[in-house]
Parts: structure tokens; C-alpha cells; sequence
């Protein structure tokens, strides 16, 4: 019973898993761990609370179904958080891949250490200037200045050009401020992130990005290449390749935190 309730809270969290990512956290074990893990699948499936919808080459990927996200709410087994899918649509849409291989970059980061202070597909949008898109992961963990890490994953499936676009999206969604004051008197600007998403956060939060999904040299590469493709970019971003980030090895700083900058580079609102 106990592996089934901890398989579930992680689905919870991560949303899509293996049986070998699953066993990893939830025993110490390797071969005897994933029999262990398989055979409660199994039967989560036969209950109707967990469900398969795709493969990672020969790995059945796992997710929740909606009377499994019931279950883990209904059981206050994770942290209130913003309505989310099960991720079956992803793993149907064939992006089952790119998903296991964030809940990888979690586990690499120490995800077993603090789960559930993880959320992955994280919405960020400005309405006022169109811009959306997804964050891959985000990591909150409850410490008294409420530290927040952000979290790209590059399967190696996109162009050089739309990653490095993603990451500059980062720096204009920091830049963007928003004007506060009453009608008639001098009001303030305000970064938007702070008044609206990360209001206990004293800087923007940094960024990480894992790049994945091809042979170990030409990861580095990518990675040079994203380091060139960002210079001068005013968000705090670290780059590492998820073999290197495995095997504990050290990130690498591509850009530095800076609002002064941000600030000349985007153009202040109309106050009312």
C-alpha cells in the first residue's frame, strides 16, 4: 500500500514517470525496486487511478487519471496548487519523451529530497503584451524568503534559435513593470513578476537550463552556442547538460541577475 500512496504523490507531482524513475525514489533498490514498483502499478491501473498512454523506447511512461488526482486531493496528499492535466494528452501527443526527461532533470537536482515542492508546465503571461509560455519546472521550496528556481529542459528537439528565444523570453517578462497609484497622484512602477507571481522573492528568480536528448559533445556545444546566443542577457541563468548535472557536476553561469539594466532596456508604463 505505502509504494502505491508514494507512486501517486509523485505522478502528483511530476506528472509523467517510468517504473525505473519511480523505483529510484521510492526504494534504494535497483532490479528487485522496479518489480516492486511494477506490480503496484499494475494494480493502481486496475483500481483506475494511474494509467499508461505511451513508451520511452520500451518503457511504458505512467501518469494519473483524473480519478487519481481526485484521490491525491481528496487525501490532502500535496500542497494546494493551480489546476493541472494528468499529462496524458502530452504522452498521446508524443511529448512523453521530453517528459520523462524533466522528471529526470528533477531527480537529478534532488528531486527526492523535496518532491512536492516541485511543479512542472508552469504558466507565466503578461496580458497586456501577449507574451506566454510554459516553464518546464518550478522549483519553491518553503524557506523563509520563499526561494524560487526556474527550470528549462532541452530534449535536443528545437533549433538553436527557438531556445535561445525562449531564454531571452525570461528577461522580458523580468523587464516588464507595471504602474500603481491613484488617479491624479504620483505613482510608482513595480516588476510585474513581484506584484503578481513571486511576491516574497527579492530578486527574479534564477534560471536553469538542462540540456538533453543528444551525445554528450555535442550537449557542450549546444551549450557554447546558447552561451554566445545570450551574452548580455540581464536574468540570472545557469546552463548544464543533464549527464554532467547526474553526475553532480558543476552549472555554468551564462547570465547575470541585473534590474538596473533590465529597467533601460523596457520602456516604463503611462501612469493614469
Amino acid at each position: 500500500m505505502k509504494v502505491r500512496a508514494d507512486a501517486l504523490r509523485m505522478l502528483g507531482c511530476v506528472r509523467i514517470a517510468t517504473v525505473r524513475q519511480m523505483a529510484e525514489v521510492i526504494t534504494k533498490e535497483e532490479s528487485d525496486g522496479r518489480s516492486y514498483v511494477r506490480r503496484a502499478m499494475n494494480k493502481l491501473a486496475e483500481l483506475g487511478l494511474a494509467e499508461t498512454n505511451g513508451k520511452d523506447g520500451k518503457h511504458p511512461i505512467w501518469n494519473l487519471t483524473p480519478a487519481g488526482q481526485k484521490a491525491l486531493a481528496d487525501g490532502n496528499e500535496l500542497p494546494p496548487r493551480p489546476k493541472a492535466g494528468t499529462g496524458a494528452k502530452a504522452v498521446k501527443a508524443g511529448f512523453g519523451p521530453h517528459g520523462v526527461a524533466v522528471t529526470d532533470m528533477i531527480l537529478a537536482y534532488g528531486g527526492r529530497k523535496h518532491l512536492t515542492d516541485w511543479q512542472v508546465e508552469v504558466n507565466h503571461a503578461i496580458k497586456e503584451t501577449g507574451l506566454s509560455f510554459n516553464t518546464d519546472a518550478v522549483l519553491a521550496l518553503p524557506t523563509k524568503t520563499s526561494e524560487v528556481r526556474l527550470f528549462e529542459l532541452d530534449n535536443g528537439t528545437m533549433s538553436q534559435a527557438r531556445l535561445a528565444k525562449e531564454v531571452w523570453d525570461y528577461e522580458r517578462y523580468a523587464g516588464h513593470r507595471v504602474w500603481e497609484g491613484a488617479r491624479g497622484t504620483n505613482g510608482r512602477t513595480f516588476p510585474f513578476w513581484q506584484r503578481h507571481r513571486y511576491t516574497r522573492s527579492q530578486t527574479f528568480p534564477r534560471l536553469h537550463v538542462v540540456l538533453a536528448g543528444k551525445e554528450e559533445h555535442l550537449l557542450d556545444n549546444r551549450l557554447q552556442a546558447l552561451a554566445d546566443d545570450v551574452k548580455g542577457i540581464a536574468v540570472a541563468v545557469w546552463v548544464n547538460t543533464l549527464p554532467r548535472l547526474q553526475r553532480g557536476e558543476p552549472w555554468y553561469e551564462i547570465g547575470v541577475d541585473d534590474p538596473d539594466r533590465r529597467r533601460e532596456r523596457y520602456p516604463e508604463p503611462a501612469g493614469r
